[in-house]
């Protein structure tokens, strides 16, 4: 009887490893899995921009790229030349490639 006792213990912490186990692979494939594939879409929008592609900010304004260096971009908004705004690339949330 003694021996049953010990054994059942030792399956209880095995099932309970089991479990922990299970649930940290439904949170990598249900949150990190998405937001690194998101990423990778980011970066590769980012970085096939080019001069003259129409852009929406993440606060939503349309604008044509008119300049790029590595970490920001400077936007022309509107119909009016003189609204140039330099912002930071991650401010970025849609491209449109330019069809001229």
């Amino acid at each position: 009887m003694n021996l049953l006792a010990t054994g059942g213990g030792t399956m209880g912490f095995e099932v309970i490893i089991m479990y922990v186990v299970l649930i940290g692979a439904m949170m990598y494939f249900m949150a990190i899995r998405p937001q690194k594939k998101e990423q990778k879409r980011v970066n590769a929008m980012l970085s096939t921009m080019e001069v003259g592609d129409v852009v929406v900010t993440t606060s939503g304004f349309y604008g044509v790229l008119i300049d790029i260096t590595e970490d920001d971009v400077i936007v022309e908004f509107g119909s009016n030349r003189n609204c140039r705004i330099p912002m930071k690339k991650a401010a970025i949330a849609e491209v449109e490639k330019n069809n001229e």
